[in-house]
């Protein structure tokens, strides 16, 4: 698993098709960090669309439950590893008689227990409270609860992230998500038998979202979910081998600025930069503009030094980068974030629908939708991304997904794909 510029070909991804643990999601969207309610058998089949035009493209799938399940039935050492995951996972509760006697019955029975429900087990995380029946002692009745359901895992980009030199685990920052890197790391180094594999402490946070690499440099995002400590973890850990790492702090547009900071609004890297292929940067320039950062040039392996500052936008042309500038309406609308499977051909999220739905459902403050109907309203604008004459002109190659469901998680094709593999 290497991957060395974002324009290279995909050749491999992993997936995580939604299950049960996304509904608890539609009883409280904002506290389980997703934007909106929507339609779970609907999204279901936008993420069933989304792994079928990977492979019509020459994509290796790897949906994250089938990998561990095919693994856990062709291997005893793998299976034994999933049952003790599952064990460590599983919380009862009640009295010291009660919970004593349930767990040793659950130890006793999970080797019959087949491995999609051992998976579907870790996803929900479940604790079980026993309690006495008050009409008959004899007889327990279980409370359950689901201490944080991975409602987000779907978003396979942010448990890790795969360099030139080895695969970098994060820690999350939102507690919501703090469970997922367990589920990936130990998928990647038990299923799929990656060695070269570095974990960022707890002392810091670095989500995969917040990079991109480039060739010979790469670019990380701080902010909301990655902090400056943790970028410098991935820095000295060798398995990002790049002769130079561009450091940017996540900016916000400047009519946000006057409120307290959405952390949902360009949380991560790809919520607002991408790249389509080589020398091709997609994003608001006015964000990349004020994305302000650190350059740090390579010493040693695993070794930098601040070599000068820039912004993103000077960076990146200093690189020899074409822009091109996405409108408030693209933004809010996922524009930036793509996939892109070679250099010049991306999938792209379905923004027209994304924004109509985003509008509809009153989703956006009213200061905010306003702006954007405003932005779309504008004479001789040139289409919405992907549908515009200047994509068309750089010889883009853009495939539409239609997401308009999925999104409401808050992320697009860039979000739902854990890349492994480039060549």
């Amino acid at each position: 698993m290497r991957i060395n510029a974002e324009w290279e070909n995909l050749s491999e991804v992993m997936i995580h098709r939604p299950g049960i643990e996304i509904a608890y999601a539609m009883l409280a969207p904002r506290p389980f960090l997703f934007e909106r309610t929507f339609k779970i058998t609907r999204a279901v089949k936008e993420h069933e669309s989304l792994e079928n035009v990977l492979k019509d493209n020459g994509v290796m799938v790897r949906v994250l439950r089938d990998t561990v399940v095919n693994e856990a039935e062709k291997s005893k050492d793998f299976r034994k590893k999933l049952e003790e995951k599952v064990k460590s996972t599983v919380r009862f509760f009640g009295t010291v008689e009660s919970t004593n006697r349930a767990n040793s019955e659950f130890v006793k029975n999970i080797d019959t227990i087949d491995s999609s429900t051992l998976f579907q087990i870790l996803t929900l995380e479940p604790a079980i409270d026993l309690k006495k029946d008050m009409y008959d002692l004899s007889v327990e009745y279980p409370t359950v609860y689901s201490n944080i359901p991975l409602a987000n895992l779907y978003f396979m980009r942010d448990q890790q992230a795969v360099g030139n030199n080895g695969i970098v685990i994060g820690n999350m920052k939102k507690m919501q998500r703090s469970r997922e890197t367990e589920i990936t790391d130990f998928v990647i180094r038990n299923a799929l038998k990656e060695k070269s594999v570095f974990r960022v402490s707890e002392n810091h946070s670095f989500e995969g979202g917040d990079f991109i690499p480039a060739g010979d440099f790469a670019l990380i995002g701080t902010g909301p979910r990655t902090d400056t400590g943790g970028a410098m973890e991935v820095l000295k850990s060798g398995k990002f081998d790049f002769d130079e790492f561009f450091i940017a702090n996540n900016p916000i547009y400047d009519f946000m600025e006057a409120e307290a900071r959405d952390p949902m609004i360009n949380m991560h890297l790809d919520t607002y930069f991408n790249i389509a292929g080589d020398g091709i940067a997609i994003t608001a320039v006015d964000l990349a503009k004020k994305a302000d950062g650190i350059i740090m040039g390579k010493v040693a392996m695993g070794e930098y030094v601040e070599t000068g500052r820039a912004n993103l936008y000077d960076y990146l042309k200093g690189k020899g980068f074409n822009f091109v500038d996405l409108r408030l309406s693209e933004q809010m609308g996922y524009s930036s974030n793509f996939l892109t499977i070679s250099d010049k051909k991306i999938l792209a999220v379905n923004v027209k629908q994304v924004i109509k739905k985003l509008l509809d459902e009153n989703v956006f403050s009213r200061k905010l939708a306003d702006m954007v109907h405003t932005d779309i309203a504008k004479p001789n604008s040139d289409g919405l991304f992907p549908d515009r004459r200047e994509i068309s002109e750089l010889g883009l190659d853009c495939i539409t997904l239609e997401l308009s469901e999925l999104t409401g998680g808050y992320g697009g094709a860039h979000c739902m794909t854990a890349a492994l593999n480039r060549n």
